[in-house]
């Protein structure tokens, strides 16, 4: 899902004994091929080899694990948000209405608690580039270690709000918001443990961060079910536990760098240019030099023996699975549309400007909704029980919906043209439109179902374009960048509260009619754009293959006819 899904992420399993040779290979360092890495990275990937099959199980059921509790947690707003209205919270902007078990807010409230929620996604989205940077430098152990530490920071903030002389809800679960990708981000490499299971580790780590948005649904129900007595400074000062676990997890458990993809492992081992090293100067005996670099050679050309073996692809087998991956490509449609170029030029071109603009419309719309979602459905049913119905089940349907969509995804990636992809979800994201603004229940739970399912559907498939069109050279740049001014625009959002309350007096039809016109002209325009580019490249390729085999099918010059034969 996302980057990591198609990048075919993967190493090799542990390779046991060792020699002079295998013991200066480790100290070898090389930087990662076909991915960017930032200059000077000081934490270089090591290979599965070097870890016990045991611990690396131990690795990834530990990350599923933290991840389920800490990687998207704040996404769980909108279960969190009704408690935080009993508890009073902002309640000071309201002195004229009750404090009861579902609480309605006034606009000031309303403003504040959603304003708390936007900072975070909006952290959530940009902090991606510094997250990239510190787990390329330092390793994914210590990205793993600020996370946690992010995390204590927000549930002590959170925890003790109330009583600090400043407003401590914002910061705290702005901290909250950091943690997640910190923790999430670093877990990423841990598909490479075990190469012929990646896919799965990768779908569990997604499905974990998915499902983490339910913990404060969980927390809500303990509330209700105490008689409010569980308090959110107990649940809070009892979530100090998961950031110390995840610490204790990263110091004593955890990889220090990050695991090498097989294709990372090949490429060293394959090219003899690493058999001599700077250091060899140093050594003055030649035939000791000579026999070092000999071991070198000899350990080069067994890991590769020993990679290929591991992962199925000598022989038949393994052309059987190029000439898979080979139809992928060329399904997809646009597959190295822009490889090759550099990232500036990437980022100047359509095909950058038009999914950008596509991801901040459909990013505001999506936590839009999940913030005013209970609002929303006060105004269009006119029956506040209702809407506190429906805000329940979205809170279920959301964690839920992300888990399920999983498998359905990886399938419809794989399967399907990018042109194709877009254009469902353009005409998902059109449907959830139209039926955010029916004032029906049936449209209400429609509306919800599509959502849950469009929601990883459309981070995923725009990650997924943006390693097709603009490849894994400059993915960190370019995806990087598409996500955090996504996220930045997302302050938007406070906007389009203030419009909802103040000028449509708390109509979200307006806003909704607004943001369903943007996104449909948005979106046509995207899928109209690949698709021409998609048929281009593809008669490009004809083009290409035609003129091959017209070379192939030209006789050499010394060549004699034989006689009866043409």
């Amino acid at each position: 899902m996302s980057l990591h899904r198609v990048s075919s992420m993967s190493s090799y399993e542990h390779v046991r004994g060792s020699s002079p040779a295998r013991s200066e290979h480790r100290k070898m360092s090389f930087n990662p091929v076909g991915t960017w890495v930032p200059p000077a990275a000081k934490k270089e990937p090591v290979g599965a080899f070097e870890v016990s099959k045991t611990r690396r199980l131990a690795q990834v059921a530990a990350a599923v694990v933290y991840c389920l509790f800490a990687a998207g947690v704040v996404f769980g707003y909108a279960a969190l948000k009704p408690v935080l209205v009993r508890e009073g919270v902002y309640g000071e902007y309201c002195p004229e209405m009750s404090v009861d078990a579902e609480a309605t807010t006034c606009y000031e409230q309303e403003i504040r608690l959603n304003l708390m929620f936007t900072t975070a996604a909006v952290a959530t989205n940009v902090c991606a580039l510094p997250v990239g940077t510190v787990l390329d430098r330092y390793g994914p152990r210590v990205c793993g270690l600020v996370g946690s530490l992010s995390l204590a920071i927000g549930a002590i903030f959170f925890a003790f709000a109330s009583q600090l002389p400043f407003d401590g809800y914002i910061p705290g679960y702005l901290f909250l918001a950091l943690g997640g990708p910190f923790v999430f981000i670093s877990s990423f490499q841990l598909s490479n443990t075990f190469p012929q299971h990646s896919g799965l580790i990768l779908a569990l780590l997604t499905g974990a961060f998915d499902s983490s948005s339910a913990i404060f649904l969980f927390y809500r129900l303990i509330y209700l079910a105490t008689d409010f007595s569980f308090s959110p400074q107990k649940f809070f000062l009892l979530y100090l536990v998961v950031p110390v676990i995840i610490s204790i997890a990263q110091v004593f458990l955890m990889p220090k760098a990050s695991y090498k993809t097989v294709g990372e492992l090949v490429t060293q081992a394959e090219d003899p240019s690493h058999d001599i090293r700077p250091t060899d100067q140093h050594i003055s005996d030649e035939s000791r030099l000579a026999r070092i670099r000999e071991e070198r050679r000899q350990h080069r050309e067994s890991v590769v023996s020993e990679i290929t073996s591991l992962l199925g692809r000598k022989g038949e087998e393994g052309d059987k699975q190029a000439q898979a991956e080979e139809r992928k490509k060329q399904r997809s449609g646009v597959w190295g549309a822009l490889h090759g170029k550099s990232a500036f030029q990437q980022i100047k071109s359509p095909w950058f400007v038009l999914v950008t603009l596509f991801t901040v419309v459909q990013m505001v719309r999506i936590n839009y909704f999940v913030a005013t979602i209970r609002t929303q459905y006060e105004h269009l049913l006119l029956d506040h029980e209702k809407a506190v119905q429906v805000n329940n089940v979205f809170d279920v349907a959301l964690p839920l919906g992300g888990v399920v969509a999983i498998p359905m995804i990886g399938l419809l990636l794989d399967n399907t043209s990018t042109p194709f992809v877009l254009t469902l979800l353009v005409s998902v994201a059109t449907a959830i439109g139209v039926l955010g603004v029916l004032p029906y229940l049936w449209a209400a739970y429609a509306n919800i179902a599509l959502f849950v399912l469009y929601r990883p559907l459309y981070y995923t498939a725009v990650s997924d374009y943006a390693a097709k069109v603009f490849g894994f050279h400059t993915f960190g740049k370019v995806y990087g960048l598409i996500i955090c001014l996504a996220g930045v625009l997302n302050f938007f959002q406070s906007a389009l509260d203030a419009l909802t309350h103040k000028t449509f007096n708390g109509d979200p039809i307006p806003v909704n009619m607004m943001l369903l016109v943007v996104a449909l002209v948005v979106g046509v325009a995207l899928v109209g754009f690949v698709w021409y580019k998609s048929r281009k490249l593809g008669r490009d390729r004809l083009e290409e293959e035609a003129e091959g085999a017209t070379e192939r099918l030209m006789p050499e010059p010394n060549a004699r006819m034989v006689d009866g034969e043409r």
